[in-house]
This record gives C-alpha cells, sequence and structure tokens, in this order.
C-alpha cells in the first residue's frame, strides 16, 4: 500500500474508510457526545468553504488559540484542506505573546475559543495588519460586541454551508495540489529565553512521523480500536501528533477532557488504553498514590507494602536476569492481580496497555514505580523540530534511564562534544522568518537537538541534559542538574527543585513544595498554618524536606550532593514567566529573578 504524505488526502481516506465509526469524543452538558468520521470530515469541510469565503488562500496562515476540543480539529483539518497553514496558541499565553505569534506568522484568521481569548486579541487588533477577521466558538459574554472583524462560529459555518456545492471542487482541487513539502503547520517552540521561533513544518514531516509511530511493534503498538485522551496542549507537537496525525492513520477515538482539573475523573470515565503525557503528570499520579495509600487503613497498607516489596523483588531478579522462582512469581500474580489491579481501577489505568512519557526527561524513580504496579511506562524522545520523533521505547524493547533506540528510519550520532543529531523524514525545513537560526540547528541535513547524549552498545539513547544547562562547577566538575531535579521530584512533598552551581564550589537548589501534599503532611501532623508561605517557612517542614534532601544525596557521588537549598513561599506559573506551556522550568528567568535568594546560599 502507497503511503500518503498528504494531510487532506489522508484525512479524506480515513474519513471515507471509516465513516460511521467514532472518530473522538467530547462532554457537553455532563454527558459525552459522539463524533463520526463521516461528521468529522464534513465539519471540516464546512469550515474549510467558510475560510474560502473569507479570502484565505494557499499559503496563507490561520492562528487558533483555544482548549483540546472537536472545533480545534476541524480549524486545523480545514485550513490544510485550502493549503493554508495552522498556527497554535497556548491558551495561557499573555496578549503580548499571542499578538507576537499572529503578527510575525502574518495570520489572516484568528479562531479565539472565547471571551477571555478574544480579549486578548482586542488589546493589538489595532496593531494586526494582516488579520482580517476573528472567529468565536463560545459565544457567553460576546454576543453584544460589535466589531466588524469579529465573527460567530455559527456565521462561518453558514457561509461554508451556503457555498459548499460551489466550493468543493475547489477544496479537492487545492489538496490535490499540495506538495509533500508544502508547510502544514507552523509551531512556536516554547523557549525560555527571547521570543518563541516558529518551526515550519511540512505534511510529508508530519505523516512520516504518523506512520512511523504505527509501524512500530510490527504495526501493534498503536490499534484502530485504542481509546485515548486529549488534555496536553494541542498547540504542543507532543499532543498534535497523537490527537491528530497519528489519529488520522490508524483511526482510533479521541476522548477530549472537560479540562485539566477533571482529568482524574474523566480518566475513570474513560479507562483509555493509551496513556501519554509529561513527566508533571505521571509524577502527579504518583504522589497521589503515594498519599492515598498513607490515608488507607492499616490492612490496605500493609497489604499495598508486600505487594510492592514483592514486586520489588521480581522486576529485581528480572534486571539481573534471573528467573523467578515459581513461589515469587505466584505472589507477583496475586499482588498485580489482587492489589495493583483494583489500584490503578480506581485511578482508570487499568485497561492501559502503553504508557509514554515524553517532552522532559523523567525520573527513572517513576518508571520503576509504575513498572512494579504493572504499568509499564516508558519514555520516548524528539522536539518540536524533529515531529516529536526521534528514538522510542516500547514494552517489548525498553531500558530504564535511557529514551529507547532510534525509530525507524532515523539515523542518530552524537557531536564532537556529544551533542545528539539526528536526521529522518520528520526533520522541519526550517524556522519561519529566521534562516540565521536555521542554519545553526540544521547542518548538511543532521538537526543539531542542544542536548547531550550518551548511546550505549546495544543502541539505547540517555539524555545526559540541554547542552546550554550543563554546570561546570569552580573545582571543574561537569554535572547534569536534570539528573538531580529528577531525583529530587522522585519525593512527593518536592514539585520542583532547581539545582544551581555552575562556578561555584558546591551544589545548591531552589526547591519548590508539592502543596497538596504538604498540605496533608501538615494536616496529619497537627502543624498549625494559612498559607503557602508559611509551610515553606516553618521548623517541622523544613525539617522534612531536609530529609527528602539527604535519601538523595546517599544515592549521588559527593560532587553531586545539595549542600544547601531553600525553598521558595510560592508555587511557579507560567504566567509569571517561570515555567513553559509544557510546565517546563525556565531555568536563566528562576537565575534572575531570585538572584538574591541564590547569592544567600553562598
Amino acid at each position: 500500500m502507497d503511503v500518503n504524505y498528504i494531510v487532506p488526502k489522508q484525512f479524506k481516506a480515513t474519513a471515507e474508510r471509516l465513516g460511521t465509526q467514532v472518530a473522538m469524543r467530547h462532554k457537553e452538558y455532563g454527558l459525552w457526545q459522539e463524533v463520526t468520521w463521516g461528521e468529522y470530515y464534513a465539519a471540516a469541510e464546512k469550515l474549510a468553504s467558510g475560510l474560502l469565503e473569507l479570502g484565505v488562500q494557499k499559503g496563507d496562515f490561520v492562528g487558533v488559540i483555544g482548549e483540546n476540543c472537536p472545533t480545534w480539529l476541524y480549524i486545523d483539518m480545514a485550513s490544510q484542506m485550502i493549503g493554508a497553514t495552522t498556527v497554535g496558541i497556548y491558551t495561557t499565553n499573555a496578549w503580548e505573546q499571542v499578538a507576537y505569534v499572529v503578527k510575525h506568522a502574518e495570520c489572516k484568521v484568528l479562531f479565539a475559543e472565547n471571551e477571555e481569548q478574544v480579549d486578548k486579541w482586542l488589546r493589538f487588533r489595532e496593531d494586526s495588519p494582516f488579520l482580517q477577521a476573528v472567529v468565536y466558538w463560545e459565544g457567553k459574554g460576546l454576543q453584544n460586541l460589535q466589531e466588524n472583524q469579529l465573527l460567530s462560529w455559527k456565521q462561518i459555518i453558514k457561509k461554508g454551508q451556503d457555498k459548499l456545492e460551489v466550493n468543493r471542487p475547489t477544496i479537492n482541487s487545492i489538496s490535490n495540489e499540495i506538495q509533500e513539502d508544502d508547510t502544514a503547520i507552523l509551531v512556536y517552540t516554547s523557549g525560555t529565553t527571547g521570543n518563541p521561533k516558529g518551526a515550519m513544518l511540512t505534511h510529508k514531516n508530519l505523516l512520516w512521523a504518523a506512520h512511523t509511530l504505527a509501524s512500530i511493534d510490527d504495526a501493534n503498538m498503536l490499534k484502530p480500536d485504542e481509546e485515548i485522551m486529549s488534555f496536553l496542549p494541542l498547540c504542543h507537537i507532543f499532543e498534535r501528533t497523537f490527537s491528530v496525525y497519528v489519529h488520522l492513520v490508524v483511526g482510533y477515538k479521541i476522548n477530549f477532557v472537560e479540562s485539566i482539573d477533571t482529568l482524574p475523573q474523566n480518566l475513570r470515565e474513560i479507562h483509555p488504553s493509551i496513556g501519554y503525557a509529561v513527566p508533571r503528570i505521571w509524577e502527579k499520579y504518583y504522589s497521589r498514590i503515594y498519599i492515598q495509600m498513607q490515608d488507607a487503613d492499616w490492612l490496605n497498607r500493609q497489604a499495598y507494602a508486600w505487594a510492592l516489596k514483592t514486586a520489588d523483588k521480581y522486576q529485581g531478579a528480572l534486571s539481573a536476569g534471573k528467573t523467578p522462582s515459581p513461589w515469587l512469581r505466584l505472589r507477583h500474580f496475586i499482588a498485580q492481580r489482587g492489589i495493583f489491579y483494583y489500584l490503578k481501577e480506581r485511578l482508570g489505568m487499568e485497561k492501559m496497555r502503553y504508557a509514554f512519557s515524553g517532552a522532559a526527561p523523567i525520573s527513572p524513580d517513576i518508571l520503576k514505580f509504575y513498572q512494579k504496579i504493572g504499568l509499564t511506562l516508558v519514555e520516548g524522545y524528539g522536539m518540536t523540530e524533529t515531529s516529536a520523533l526521534i528514538s522510542f521505547s516500547t514494552i517489548q524493547d525498553f531500558k530504564h534511564g535511557t529514551v529507547g533506540k532510534a525509530i525507524p528510519g532515523a539515523e542518530v550520532k552524537l557531536g564532537e562534544d556529544g551533542e545528539i543529531l539526528t536526521r529522518h523524514g520528520g526533520v522541519f525545513k526550517g524556522y519561519y522568518k529566521n534562516p540565521e537560526a536555521t542554519e545553526a540547528a540544521l547542518q548538511e541535513g543532521w538537526m543539531h537537538t542542544g542536548d547531550i547524549g550518551e548511546i550505549d552498545e546495544e543502541g539505547y539513547l540517555r539524555i545526559v541534559d540541554r547542552k546550554k544547562d550543563l554546570i561546570i562547577t569552580a573545582g571543574g566538575k561537569n554535572i547534569a542538574p536534570q539528573y538531580i531535579e529528577n531525583k529530587l521530584k522522585f519525593s512527593p512533598y518536592i514539585n520542583d527543585a532547581i539545582v544551581i552551581g555552575d562556578k561555584r564550589k558546591y551544589l545548591s537548589a531552589i526547591i519548590v513544595l508539592d502543596e497538596d501534599n504538604i498540605n496533608k503532611y501538615a494536616q496529619d501532623h497537627k502543624i498549625q498554618y494559612s498559607t503557602y508561605a508559611d509551610l515553606a517557612e516553618n521548623e517541622a517542614i523544613q525539617k522534612l524536606i531536609d530529609g527528602e534532601i539527604n535519601k538523595v544525596n546517599k544515592t549521588l557521588a559527593k560532587v553531586q550532593n545539595i549542600r544547601k537549598y531553600r525553598m521558595l513561599n510560592k508555587r511557579l506559573y507560567q504566567e509569571d514567566g517561570e515555567m513553559t506551556p509544557t510546565m517546563k522550568v525556565k531555568r536563566k528567568y528562576i537565575n534572575e529573578a531570585y538572584g538574591e535568594l541564590i547569592e544567600s546560599m553562598y
């Protein structure tokens, strides 16, 4: 079978093949509503007709800012059906950041979900010369707003419906004219410094990556009957890959969560067969299990401790290349079926065949914990510029502490300084309007990732750290802070850790407490407090964190030990410029914003 590398053609072929089958679900008035593949295509086609009526042409840019929902996918597909490029924007971006992306991409149309997002446009409407229309799809608070450029979803769909018969041949003609190397989407990287760069990903990039993922494990990793949940931002390449492009290739069901706050409830309702998330989500669930088991009655606590100890012995035997004894195998079976199965069922994870972590490094301790409870959580590695893929792990082929082996069809090697370099069909064609950055990233066809790595004799890739984040102490020792930070974050009481030490005599750390678990600890130990700041300054909490850091220090080389630390009296927020939309800490900003606090440790 010929592989299709044009998104609208793949979309049409899948919609025709799966017509009445369910493509996605979303919640409306508390009930799950289904959208078939036929309905998905029909909605996108009407919208594509409406975009033509607004004057959008092949090569134009269409912005979208909104939470994950079917409408987001209709916009993505409709834009590409007429040869336009979709530009996703994070809902958490401030209006200045939205303005930068809209103006830099020269968006002709901007889809803004609701009043909150429309208000951002109103702040820069006089300074967006290329923008011809803004379309909202949640009308609350906007019905009486009179703006010439502002349209409702119903209005653009009506325009499209009224002219659909006239525009359909044009839509089909444009779809057939699209080339594999045409830019399908523009993804603005959530960089930690300066303005974001717009990575141009082509139709071939996206579908090459989708077909490659679908082929892993002899095409058994992702199947048409999978249930998958969509909750990470769709403008991020990690979520976009699974919710849009692999979805088009494999044809499984996407379930849109109501919000990130309802994720636990929605997880229990859907019981997905595939789980994927950034490390912060997996860390939160580990922490939730830890606290729940502390709250359990004596019998359940003992049963859980026995099961965990049994699983630890079982996995230890396997890791050592030994065959577990019949008695150990029996105990392990009882632990999995009699205890861990019901634990996972309460979380909504009991049907998960595969679970992936990506977009940032995760602690091997977290991976090992999930394996003990019968959920094999594995890592992959990629970046926006490589269509989310460089290396991947499978249940049959993984090694903790690594991000797997190079994906099929990819070349991966290390530069002279240990930087990871790759080339494959998913590598982007460059940064929009930024030839200097493109030239620096792409050299002789090789993508320079900016990550330092190691490749072992079996071909497994291990990420050491970001090249720019490596610490060189005053004594000349090279330290990878992420490794230490991930060990610290394994503590259920530590939400974030930022290791400091470049050109210093020793390492220190800024610690951000896990608010939920610290609150629980304070209540259980009758510690009086009014605010989060009170807890961060409490002597008993400091002793608790002392103990957590000492545990980690015992597992590290002396030069890696955290000698001093300070607890922040607040959480880190993206709105404050402290984190990226994918929940990664902006290290440079932290060093600048908390300079005095850092100096107090030296």
